[in-house]
């Protein structure tokens, strides 16, 4: 049973993420002909002020970035 979890920051539609499971599921069955009922997506959203990379989150590149527009 293939498992695939994403995590994303927030912000993203419901239509979004919908295509985005589907779009997973579909490569899986694909990619490795796993039967579609057993193909699990687990999507998970986290606030960009809980997301980081080299000591900045991403809230506050973006609101560098537009700041400096």
């Amino acid at each position: 049973m293939p498992l695939i979890e994403v995590t994303l920051t927030e912000g993203r539609t419901a239509h979004q993420l919908r295509a985005l499971i589907s779009s997973l599921t579909t490569a899986a069955c694909s990619a490795i002909d796993a039967p579609l009922e057993s193909v699990r997506v687990v999507v998970r959203e986290v606030p960009d002020t809980h997301w980081a990379a080299g000591d900045v989150t991403i809230a506050e590149r973006k609101q560098k970035q537009g700041g400096t527009s």
